[in-house]
């Protein structure tokens, strides 16, 4: 085969250091849509970008050009620094060291997008780390409590 052919769509979830809910209006949207850009100039298409007041989740398509490990290295990285720009009560603005990125079938992109657009909602019956752990579930990953929560 002469073509090489990629469709990764990728469910990508991680929070502020120890959760700190420090994400908020209007830092949020302008948050959102700056990681967007980042994913945009990696050449890993943005589909729905949005979170909570402690982490982020993105949906995108992982380029064929692209490690997953650079991706997230420069949307944390710089994301972080932007928002230490953002106000004095951002100084201290920090990503946690791990992240989780799920595999998403074609077919179910639409869920996921409902999925993050229902952020808020979804989080006045949830925290964050319960999430968490349907994900890690939900796709079999082993883990250990103790190392999840950096």
């Amino acid at each position: 085969m002469g073509q090489s052919l990629v469709k990764n769509y990728i469910h990508i979830i991680f929070s502020t250091k120890l959760r700190v809910p420090i994400i908020h209006q209007p830092v949020q949207d302008e948050l959102y849509s700056y990681i967007g850009g980042i994913c945009k100039e990696m050449e890993c298409q943005p589909i729905k970008i949005g979170g909570h007041v402690d982490h982020i989740h993105i949906l995108c398509m992982l380029s064929k050009k692209i490690a997953l490990m650079k991706l997230l290295e420069e949307v944390k990285s710089h994301s972080s620094k932007w928002m230490k720009t953002k106000g004095t009560e951002l100084n201290n603005f920090y990503w946690q060291n791990g992240y989780g990125v799920f595999s998403v079938n074609p077919s179910e992109t639409d869920k996921v997008i409902a999925y993050i657009e229902n952020q808020e909602e979804h989080h006045r019956k949830k925290t964050f780390q319960e999430e968490y752990r349907v994900f890690l579930k939900k796709y079999k990953v082993e883990y250990d409590e103790q190392y999840v929560w950096d």
